[in-house]
């Protein structure tokens, strides 16, 4: 495997861009880091998920672990390029301190509005303009544990590939589609598929554990972190509860709220 010792080497040059927005966007790739992370992208990719793994780049003296060094040499023998670099090299890609080791250079799936139906999209989650990449990782974890399809993002927002969401997503961003769209197109798409809107507010008036059954197709409207639905996407929703609040704060955390609703959800429909 080629050896790369500096920093300013055009391949770390062209991967360490990808830390920020604009590489990203400009070139549809993105930087994965951390053994499991990883992992989960390679695996994804060769599920046939849609993922592309460009590259990988890691530093002989923090890989140490048996998995690691066997992904590596796995990908190689695949055909991947896979670099071997100086670790003072490796900590200019790192996003974390004390990094593990291994980043991957990797394209995941686009996928549009029109290529999701009830029936590879039965039920999922659709985020009004979430700022917090965080929230966005976290939210897509919880999709994947409760076997949810899917995450929509409305109304633009925090990239769903910033280092942070990917982090956070502990790999599910691989697993599950992910689309940006406008909430007058989500409102068209869901009205011609027959999705059942269901959505939060602090105003409403259903506790949440009022509720008993939520038919499928389903998509959970989630609004920002800051103002919540709007007037027009609160009543486009069918259903729409509050989550009780009994201390000081006014709100949950976007992704509790999420994960709540999520696991309410899937205990109504246990048995459908």
């Amino acid at each position: 495997m080629e050896r790369i010792t500096s920093p300013n080497n055009p391949k770390i040059k062209q991967a360490r861009s990808l830390r920020q927005s604009k590489g990203r966007k400009q070139s549809g790739l993105l930087l994965v880091e951390g053994i499991h992370h990883v992992g989960e992208a390679v695996a994804a990719a060769r599920q046939g998920r849609g993922v592309r793994i460009h590259s990988i780049f890691f530093s002989p003296e923090r890989l140490k672990g048996d998995y690691a060094r066997e992904l590596v040499e796995s990908e190689a023998g695949r055909g991947t390029p896979c670099y071997a670099v100086f670790d003072r090299v490796f900590e200019t890609l790192a996003d974390k301190d004390n990094p593990q080791g291994i980043v991957a250079v990797a394209q995941p799936r686009r996928w549009s509005l029109e290529e999701l139906d009830p029936a590879n999209f039965p039920w999922g989650v659709a985020l009004v303009a979430p700022q917090d990449p965080g929230n966005i990782g976290t939210a897509l974890r919880t999709i994947d544990a409760v076997g949810c399809s899917g995450l929509l993002l409305l109304e633009g927002g925090a990239d769903p590939y910033h280092p942070t969401s990917l982090r956070a997503s502990m790999g599910a961003a691989f697993w599950h589609p992910i689309v940006e769209t406008s909430f007058a197109r989500f409102r068209q798409w869901a009205g011609e598929h027959g999705y059942h809107l269901v959505g939060t507010s602090a105003h409403a008036e259903m506790d949440y554990r009022q509720a008993t059954a939520y038919p499928r197709p389903l998509c959970l409207l989630m609004g920002s972190e800051q103002k919540g639905l709007s007037a027009e996407q609160a009543a486009a929703c069918e259903l729409l509860l509050r989550l009780p609040m009994g201390g000081r704060v006014s709100s949950l955390n976007l992704a509790v709220a999420t994960g709540v609703m999520l696991y309410a959800i899937l205990e109504a429909g246990r048995g459908i």
